[in-house]
């Protein structure tokens, strides 16, 4: 007994999430979860120090676990996503005792309702049956899964911002913004986060340099800041596209997300 309970601090102790482990919530359509193939090199010296936790199994590691963020992140059949860059270029430039942890739930060609916790309910019936499949891999309720799974890596480590990419489906919406406003305040709200605490880092859909077939959202996509001050855009112009101009191939992908890691890190203050 006198030992169980000269333990009980230490464990009490153990248990207090790492203020060194900083974890990034990604969501989004096709280009989050990640179109183009990884490339061999994508797949070579990918840093302990950056993590992902599955959202769903995986061959060799089971949901909710964490792992070296190995490309695919999303699911095991999707490609490479600007998370990929994005961990690795965080990891290179910040002090060696933090890590990066990335937390995906991403669904091709979704709108913004998706991720709507009062609206994804309705949204989902409607769609077509492999956007179906893709929810059912996320227990039927991709913002619940994200949710259940931010909260188990709230244990470990400290969420530091969210990374959104999504768009493409709501392309000239006006109301994309507010939208995209209040999927941010229920995420905090949920994980009992402070209103407005963490930053939301949007990316743009392929750019009129590359003749996005999108284009036009950026637009929109650059109001964002008015309705959620804390949201900070991150410009795709010179990423390259792949041959639909719809997607970013895999050179696109990298150097996008360096792009996020730049906007985050300064956000920081490195």
């Amino acid at each position: 007994m006198l030992a169980a309970f000269l333990l009980a601090p230490v464990m009490r102790v153990m248990a207090q999430p790492d203020p060194n482990f900083h974890i990034y919530i990604c969501i989004g359509q096709s280009n989050m979860e990640g179109n183009p193939r990884p490339e061999q090199i994508d797949k070579e010296n990918v840093s302990p120090r950056f993590v992902t936790m599955n959202a769903v199994d995986f061959p060799d590691s089971k949901m909710g676990e964490w792992r070296t963020a190995v490309p695919p992140l999303a699911r095991p059949n999707t490609g490479l996503t600007p998370a990929d860059y994005f961990g690795r270029t965080m990891v290179q430039n910040m002090p060696e005792n933090v890590k990066i942890g990335v937390v995906m739930v991403a669904v091709a060609g979704c709108s913004i309702d998706l991720f709507d916790k009062d609206k994804c309910e309705e949204y989902i019936p409607k769609q077509a049956d492999w956007m179906k499949n893709i929810c059912t891999a996320y227990g039927g309720n991709p913002y619940n899964r994200l949710i259940e799974l931010c909260k188990k890596a709230q244990k470990d480590g400290v969420i530091k911002g969210i990374l959104l990419h999504q768009g493409e489906t709501n392309t000239n919406d006006p109301q994309w913004p507010a939208n995209v406003k209040k999927v941010y305040d229920d995420i905090l709200a949920d994980l009992g986060l402070e209103a407005g605490s963490i930053p939301l880092l949007s990316g743009e859909v392929v750019p009129a340099d590359q003749r996005g077939v999108c284009a036009a959202h950026n637009e929109v996509m650059a109001k964002l800041p008015e309705t959620l001050p804390q949201a900070m855009v991150v410009p795709a112009y010179g990423c390259e596209a792949g041959r639909d101009h719809l997607h970013f191939n895999c050179k696109g992908l990298r150097e996008f997300g360096r792009r996020y890691a730049a906007r985050m890190l300064g956000y920081l203050g490195f």
